[in-house]
């Protein structure tokens, strides 16, 4: 007996101890642990919807506690913003792609666990697009075009900024973002990069100008010192020829000098008129086109505020009142139904009632004589089953007297070839026997299970048995 029960609490411990280890969960590395349930409290104080483990485990309470997993995968959501209204009213194409996936945060853990824990990857998927594009949009509404597309670097922050916000109210964290290109209807943003073109040429023809002119002083210079060079050698025989010549060679660089700055001014004033030109044809057409979507817009407008109204008054308001009215009519005749009904109810319990009355005062009266008849004939039923019958009698002969009362005699004929006996006719005869075909009394009374009164029968009865009968008839 001792073994016995050593062998049993060691296999009670050891399934104790088993199921304590299969309770206890660790959380792999791309995973949440969402324990839910029987949580306690959390550190306001209040009850916590769930508890959230990343990268460690835990003790699973059975029957007060469950377990999930939220995956931390990254999940890529292309969105391709179109007709996005800008800061200047235009309307422009943002194509995106984001990054996001499920916060390792305690808040945000927890957010993830109130709100996305069950749903499926397409679900998380759309949900997070749906605050993609509305962020998006914003931040665009927000920005000129020239921001969006020349400093992308804030255009990403803004939309970075925006978005994790409103992701982390979900649980999700943006991991990336990147904007492939930017396009709009009106062609500014080409206008834009046409304007920067063309101020890179005439920058690039600025600098070949002004090349162009240090390279001619260099070489005036160098022919001057070589003029010099030759000048000195010469010394004395061509020195006035050699500084006439010096001198008309400077005069001539300094003409060629002012000729390639009075060039260069010319064309950079060309170049900056050129693009003045440009920008301002641009601007106006960019403007042009700004007021015809505006009006556009608020033409649009109007027209869906008069296309909402119409609809309004021809099917709304019908409609609303046709509804009222099918209400009250269904209301008006279910409380007809009712009242119809509730009368044919009281009307059947009140007839019926009235009948089972009837019926029970009947009966009741019935019984009172039947025991009233019992109790005069001494306590015997058969005495005074032969009471009531005597009572009956006269209708039960009017009864059979009723069986034969409308033939009429003078109408019978009666076809036997004339063979009556004892002296009696065929219509005699025929009377006799429809009269013996009456059941006479004593017949009745024994399908009743009774025997006529011998005195009833026609019989002659001796006084010793007339005694019985005169004293049961006093």
């Amino acid at each position: 007996m001792d073994i016995s029960l050593i062998l049993i609490i060691v296999a009670v411990l050891f399934v104790t101890f088993a199921a304590i280890l299969k309770r206890y969960k660790r959380c792999p590395s791309d995973k949440v642990m969402v324990i839910y349930g029987k949580t306690g409290k959390n550190k306001s104080g209040s009850i916590s919807s769930a508890r959230c483990i990343h990268g460690g485990a835990s003790f699973i309470w059975p029957v007060f506690q469950d377990y999930a997993f939220l995956d931390l995968k990254p999940i890529s959501i292309e969105c391709n913003l179109t007709n996005a209204l800008s800061k200047q009213n235009i309307r422009v194409d943002v194509p995106c792609r984001f990054t996001v996936g499920i916060s390792t945060e305690a808040d945000s853990m927890t957010n993830a666990a109130e709100r996305l824990l069950g749903l499926s990857i397409d679900n998380i998927q759309n949900i997070a697009t749906d605050i993609l594009f509305g962020q998006l949009r914003l931040v665009i509404a927000t920005m000129d075009i020239e921001e969006i597309n020349a400093d992308r670097d804030k255009f990403l922050a803004a939309v970075s900024q925006n978005v994790e916000a409103e992701l982390r109210k979900i649980g999700l964290k943006l991991i990336n973002v990147n904007v492939t290109d930017i396009r709009d209807e009106s062609g500014y943003i080409e206008a834009l990069g046409k304007e920067a073109a063309a101020k890179a040429i005439n920058d690039a023809k600025k600098s070949v100008a002004e090349q162009n002119r240090f390279g001619e002083i260099g070489k005036a210079e160098a022919d001057r010192d070589k003029d010099i060079r030759i000048a000195e050698t010469q010394r004395d025989t061509r020195i006035k020829t050699a500084a006439a010549n010096a001198m008309a060679v400077q005069g001539e660089n300094t003409s060629k000098i002012d000729i390639a700055n009075s060039d260069a001014m010319r064309r950079e004033k060309e170049a900056e008129a050129a693009r003045i030109a440009v920008a301002a044809e641009k601007v106006q057409a960019a403007k042009a086109l700004q007021e015809a979507y505006q009006s556009e817009r608020d033409a649009e407008l109007a027209r869906a505020e008069r296309e909402k109204a119409t609809q309004q008054a021809n099917i709304v308001v019908p409609a609303q009142i046709d509804k009222e009215r099918q209400i009250i009519e269904a209301e008006a005749e279910a409380e007809k139904l009712r009242r119809t009904a509730k009368g044919e109810a009281d009307a059947i319990y009140a007839k019926m009632e009235a009948q089972a009355r009837g019926t029970l005062e009947i009966l009741t009266k019935q019984a009172d004589g039947f025991a009233q008849l019992v109790g005069a004939a001494e306590g015997d039923a058969q005495k005074a089953v032969l009471m009531m019958i005597s009572d009956r009698l006269p209708e039960l002969v009017k009864t059979q007297v009723e069986a034969v009362k409308g033939i009429k005699i003078d109408k019978v004929t009666v076809w036997d070839g004339n063979n009556g006996k004892d002296g009696k006719t065929s219509t005699a005869n025929f009377i006799s026997g429809l009269m013996g075909s009456v059941p006479p009394l004593q017949d009745l009374f024994k399908m009743a299970g009774m025997n006529l009164p011998e005195y009833m029968k026609g019989k002659e009865v001796a006084p010793e048995d007339q005694e019985p009968a005169k004293k049961e008839g006093k």
